[in-house]
């Protein structure tokens, strides 16, 4: 699945030499050179992380990091700050302002896609393109392939995102509004019982390969992939190497 990543840089070089070697990693990418722009394109639709230069015009990497901090619907977005301070103290300010990493200026694009790699399995699992394992049922995001054992289950969009999503977030139980604000965006208005038509979908395709009995209901609350039903594991999220 494809994370689409908000950059936030005024130099106009450094905006393009990112977004080349962001596209070529398979990233999708926005850009602003500004605050007031980042935030306009951020009411649009949440991107799955923010690469945000310290200094910029008008109002700072802090202060826009500050302000998506303190609201509810933009406080959980990765942040990594760009930055060409060196000084322990202004690292520190950025971190404790809710970044959660930086990378000082300059900077090779290697590091830069390993930085971004790292923070979005740490915090937005779903976004990353890492093979996931569960009970024998592996997922490839970049190549949209579901399999159990050599069997490929053929799923359709909502339902592949869907079983991303739960399958990098194991064991929480996720109503129907959550899921739909995961999972379709926060800006697609459709009613929550359409989560229960894709579960049915879902669960029909992994019967196929006797593993519907994953995705549990939550009377009154909602639904909850549990990998330790049948083998009390953990998903295993395979690594892809940088080293290309």
């Amino acid at each position: 699945m494809t994370a689409k990543i908000l950059i936030v840089e005024d130099e106009p070089a450094i905006r393009e030499m990112i977004t080349y070697n962001l596209q070529k990693a398979d990233y999708e990418t926005v850009y602003a050179e500004n605050a007031e722009k980042a935030m306009a394109l951020v009411n649009e639709a949440l991107p799955d992380l923010v690469l945000l230069d310290w200094m910029l015009p008008n109002m700072s990497g802090i202060e826009f990091a500050h302000i998506l901090r303190k609201d509810k619907r933009t406080k959980l977005i990765p942040i990594i700050m760009l930055t060409a301070r060196t000084e322990e103290n202004d690292k520190v300010k950025g971190l404790e302002v809710g970044a959660d990493d930086y990378i000082t200026k300059p900077f090779s694009p290697r590091e830069l896609i390993a930085r971004i790699n790292a923070v979005l399995r740490r915090r937005s699992p779903e976004s990353s393109d890492e093979v996931v394992f569960i009970d024998a049922l592996q997922l490839d995001p970049v190549n949209h392939r579901v399999t159990v054992e050599r069997h490929e289950i053929e799923l359709g969009p909502t339902e592949f995102r869907l079983l991303h999503f739960m399958m990098t977030h194991t064991e929480r139980v996720y109503s129907r509004g959550q899921l739909l604000d995961r999972v379709w965006g926060d800006h697609v208005f459709v009613e929550e019982r359409t989560v229960d038509v894709h579960i049915r979908r879902l669960r029909k395709a992994l019967q196929s390969v006797g593993k519907d009995d994953l995705i549990q209901t939550v009377r009154g609350s909602g639904y909850r992939l549990s990998a330790g039903r049948a083998t009390n594991q953990q998903p295993i999220i395979h690594t892809k190497s940088t080293d290309q």
